[in-house]
């Protein structure tokens, strides 16, 4: 990390902004600067252009030495570079996005960041490692358990990965976490968009296993027939 990307964080901190975080999503903010989240991605960006001619090995070192200082806001930095140079990244580099996931995703911002853009390109351009995936689903980990399905969001939203999709909803509907219910039932509602049918048909055959949670989420942009009849209690 440069002195310059350094300074450039720190003299737009905005405190305020920093407590309405907290305060709004009652978050721990101890790692925020709290530099509002459009001002970090033109800073991503403006320094992005003194990097990116380096080797993709060269970036992703980059981007994990952001990663491991662990503020907020460098991290917002280190996905946003990873995403830049998505088109770079082979399936010889699934271990360093897993092991960002296993290490330095530890809240619900920093797993949907991640998950819905370099994570999901890399799964579009290497849907080989799908496989890999789904095991998320068992992990002790809440984060990697959210992840296994919010990481096909990127898929879906481009006519992809619906039948694992489906896989993975079904293996996350007995999670005890409400965050793991929201991000199964925000998978199926965005695969809705493409496939209103489908995720109609899965959701009627499963809706007396799913979490209520998922269920809502996932039948909200469907028309108000379905909606009503997927969300009334079965005869």
């Amino acid at each position: 990390m440069t002195k310059a990307l350094r300074a450039d964080l720190e003299g737009h901190i905005d405190l305020a902004y920093r407590s309405r975080i907290r305060d709004h999503f009652n978050m721990d903010v101890s790692t925020f600067l709290g530099v509002r989240i459009p001002v970090v991605r033109k800073i991503a960006a403006a320094h992005f252009y003194d990097v990116r001619d380096r080797s993709i090995e060269d970036i992703l070192d980059l981007c994990e030495d952001l990663l491991t200082a662990g503020t907020y806001e460098y991290k917002v930095i280190a996905f946003d570079w990873s995403y830049r140079c998505r088109r770079s990244l082979a399936p010889e580099h699934f271990g360093v996005l897993h092991r960002w996931l296993a290490h330095y995703v530890n809240d619900w911002t920093d797993c949907d960041d991640f998950c819905t853009h370099t994570l999901g390109a890399f799964l579009v351009d290497h849907p080989s490692f799908l496989e890999k995936v789904k095991p998320w689903t068992a992990s002790p980990n809440r984060w990697m358990r959210r992840a296994s399905a919010v990481c096909l969001i990127y898929g879906l939203r481009r006519g992809k990965h619906l039948e694992p999709a489906f896989e993975v909803a079904r293996a996350l509907f007995q999670d005890e976490d409400d965050l793991v219910h929201k991000g199964c039932g925000w998978m199926l509602k965005d695969a809705s968009k493409r496939y209103p049918d489908e995720v109609f048909d899965f959701v009627m055959a499963w809706r007396t296993s799913m979490p209520r949670t998922t269920l809502r989420t996932a039948v909200k942009l469907l028309d108000e027939d379905r909606k009503r009849t997927a969300l009334s209690m079965p005869a």
